[in-house]
C-alpha cells in the first residue's frame, strides 16, 4: 500500500481500478535486435490492434458526436494502412536493426516534420495526425493496449495532466475520480470533476511509469490523498465512507422541484454550467433552473477544422429543445489562453491570457464569428436561448458586435431562414469592464461575472500556475467590492446580474451574494442542489 498526498479540487471519495493516461512515446528507448522478421511481425500485429481501436472509436464517436467529428478516426485508419508509412518503419528496423517502438517513433517524427514543412495548409494539418497515429502504434507496441481513452468499466483516471481537448474525448460515464501530477485548482480537470460530482486531486507525485493499469486505488478528496493498492482494512473503511456520501446526496434529492427562495422570500435563479450537449443530462438530473453558461468553445476542440454552421446549429438547437423553454445562455467561442486550437493559427504568445483570445478573435476574424452567430440566431427559434460575449473591455466592442449581429440578421431575413434575436449579454471578467459597468449596462440585457478570470486579472495571478495556488484568493476584498459595484450599476439600468465563475458555487459566500442583490448563480450541475439548500436556509433581513 502506498499513500500519496495532493491538493483536493473537489471533495468526495472513490475506489476502483486505475487507468493511467500517459504518452508512451516519452519513455521509448532504442535497443538492438537480432530477429528482424519477428520485430516486423510485432509491428503488423500492433497495426491490426490499432486499427481495431480506431474502428471502435469511430463507432463510438458516430453515436455521440456525429459523422463530422468521427471522420478523423477513419483518416487515422487510412494512415495506418498507408504503404509508404509502414514500409518506412520496416526499412528502419531492417537497416538499423532496432526495436519496433523506436523505429515507429522516429518514422512518425520524420513524416510529421515532412508534412509540417509543406506550404499547403491541408498537408500541414496532417502532421498532427501522423503523430497521433504513431503514438497509438507505440502505445500498443509498449503493451498499453487500448487504455489511452477507452475502458470497459468505471475507472480512476491518473495522468500527468489533462488538456481541454483530452477531457472532451473522455467517456464521462466511466470515470470515478481524477488524480493528476500537474494542474491547478482552476484547471479543466478540476472544472470537469466539479461538474460531474466526482473527487479530484492535483499535485500528486505519481511515478506514472511504475503504476500498472487495473490496480485498485482510492482517491480521497476529503483527506487530499491517493492510496494505491489499499489493504483490506482500508478498502472496507473506504466502502463505508462511499455509502455515507451516497446517503448525504440522497437527502439532497428531496430538494428537487423546490424553489430557490430564502427564508425571508428572496428568489435566486440557480442555473448550471456545461461544456457539451451530453452535459445537459447532468443539468436535468440535478434540477437546475436553466443553463447559465454553455461553453461553446468545446465544439471547436478535439477536431481538425472549424465546426460548420449546421453542426453548431444542430448542437444549440438540441440543447434548447432538451431544456424545454428554460433559459440557455450560450457563450460565444472563448478560444485562446489555455484553450489552444491548432487550426485557428493563433501563433505563440508570451502571455496568452492577456493575448489574442475570445471576442478579440471574433472581431478580428468576423467570418468565424458570423458562422456561430447565424447558428445561434437560427437555433433561438427552438427555445429560450440567450447569447453571452466573453472578455469585453469597452462599449465600442459591444456596439461592434451588435452591428455584426444586425448584418447576420439581414442575411437570414434575405435568405428566408427562420431566426430570432435573443437576449444578449456580456461576461464581466476584466477590471476594465467592472469600472465602466454603468455604461455597459445601458447597451446589454444582462451581465454574467466570470469570477475565475476576474480574480486572475485583478490579483495579477496566472490561475493556471499551480505555484500560485496559495496566493489565489477569490475571497479577496477587491473581488467582493467589484461584485457590489457591478450589481449596483447593473440594477440602476434594469440589467440583471449573474455569476457563472467557480465562485458562484462557494456556499460560504451565498448569503453575501444574496445580500449584494445577485440575481442568478450558475454553478457546476453537481452543486445546484447544495446551493439551493443554502439559499433556502438563509435569512437576510
Amino acid at each position: 500500500m502506498e499513500i500519496l498526498k495532493g491538493k483536493s479540487v473537489y471533495k468526495g471519495i472513490a475506489m476502483g481500478k486505475v487507468c493511467v493516461l500517459k504518452n508512451h512515446s516519452d519513455s521509448v528507448k532504442r535497443y538492438h535486435i537480432d530477429d528482424v522478421e519477428a520485430e516486423i511481425l510485432r509491428v503488423n500485429e500492433a497495426k491490426e490492434e490499432a486499427i481495431n481501436q480506431l474502428m471502435q472509436l469511430y463507432e463510438k464517436a458516430l453515436k455521440e458526436v456525429g459523422e463530422a467529428h468521427a471522420a478523423i478516426f477513419e483518416v487515422h485508419q487510412m494512415m495506418l494502412e498507408d504503404d509508404d508509412y509502414t514500409e518506412a518503419i520496416e526499412n528502419t528496423i531492417r537497416t538499423q536493426k532496432i526495436n519496433a517502438e523506436y523505429a515507429t517513433l522516429t518514422t512518425g517524427e520524420n513524416f510529421s516534420q515532412m508534412f509540417a514543412s509543406m506550404d499547403d495548409d491541408y498537408m500541414k494539418a496532417r502532421a498532427a495526425d501522423v503523430k497521433d497515429v504513431s503514438d497509438r502504434l507505440v502505445s500498443v507496441l509498449s503493451g498499453a493496449g487500448n487504455d489511452t481513452m477507452t475502458y470497459d468499466e468505471p475507472v480512476i483516471i491518473i495522468a500527468d495532466d489533462l488538456t481541454p481537448s483530452e477531457t472532451v474525448q473522455l467517456d464521462k460515464e466511466k470515470i470515478l475520480a481524477f488524480a493528476t501530477v500537474h494542474g491547478s485548482t482552476n484547471s479543466h480537470t478540476a472544472i470537469l470533476a466539479r461538474m460531474m460530482n466526482i473527487p479530484a486531486l492535483i499535485g500528486v507525485p505519481f511515478d506514472l511509469d511504475s503504476i500498472e493499469n487495473g490496480i485498485i486505488a482510492v482517491v480521497d478528496g476529503f483527506n487530499s490523498e491517493v492510496i494505491l493498492n489499499p489493504v483490506k482494512e482500508v478498502q472496507e473503511k473506504t466502502a463505508k465512507a462511499i455509502r455515507e456520501e451516497k446517503e448525504k446526496l440522497q437527502l439532497l434529492q428531496s430538494l428537487k422541484g423546490k424553489e430557490n427562495i430564502t427564508l425571508d422570500g428572496r428568489k435566486i435563479d440557480v442555473y448550471a454550467n456545461i461544456g457539451s450537449v451530453s452535459d445537459v443530462a447532468y443539468v436535468l438530473e440535478n434540477d437546475a433552473g436553466g443553463i447559465g453558461l454553455f461553453r461553446s468553445e468545446f465544439l471547436y476542440l478535439g477536431r481538425e477544422d472549424f465546426p460548420t454552421e449546421e453542426e453548431q446549429f444542430s448542437a444549440y438547437k438540441q440543447v434548447a429543445e432538451m431544456m424545454a423553454g428554460k433559459k440557455v445562455i450560450i457563450r460565444t467561442l472563448d478560444i485562446g489562453a489555455d484553450k489552444q486550437v491548432d487550426y485557428f493559427n493563433l501563433g505563440k504568445e508570451d502571455n496568452p491570457a492577456l493575448g489574442y483570445r475570445a471576442i478579440r478573435i471574433c472581431l478580428k476574424q468576423p467570418d468565424i464569428f458570423k458562422t456561430q452567430l447565424r447558428a445561434l440566431l437560427r437555433a433561438s427559434v427552438y427555445g429560450n436561448i440567450s447569447i453571452m460575449y466573453p472578455m469585453i473591455i469597452s462599449v465600442e466592442e459591444v456596439l461592434a458586435i451588435k452591428e455584426i449581429v444586425e448584418g447576420v440578421r439581414q442575411e437570414l431575413e434575405k435568405d428566408g431562414i427562420p431566426y430570432r434575436i435573443p437576449e444578449q449579454g456580456i461576461m464581466i471578467e476584466t477590471p476594465a469592464a467592472v469600472m465602466i459597468s454603468d455604461e455597459l449596462a445601458q447597451v446589454v440585457d444582462f451581465f454574467s461575472v466570470g469570477t475565475n478570470d476576474l480574480t486572475q486579472y485583478t490579483l495579477a495571478l496566472d490561475r493556471q500556475n499551480d505555484k500560485l495556488d496559495d496566493f489565489y484568493n477569490p475571497h479577496h476584498k477587491a473581488i467582493l467590492r467589484m461584485l457590489e459595484m457591478i450589481v449596483k450599476n447593473a440594477h440602476a439600468h434594469n440589467t440583471w446580474v449573474g455569476i457563472c465563475g467557480e465562485l458562484g458555487a462557494d456556499i460560504t459566500l451565498t448569503e453575501e451574494f444574496i445580500r449584494m442583490g445577485i440575481d442568478e448563480l450558475s454553478v457546476s450541475p453537481s452543486m445546484v442542489l447544495k446551493v439551493r439548500k443554502k439559499i433556502r436556509e438563509t435569512k437576510i433581513q
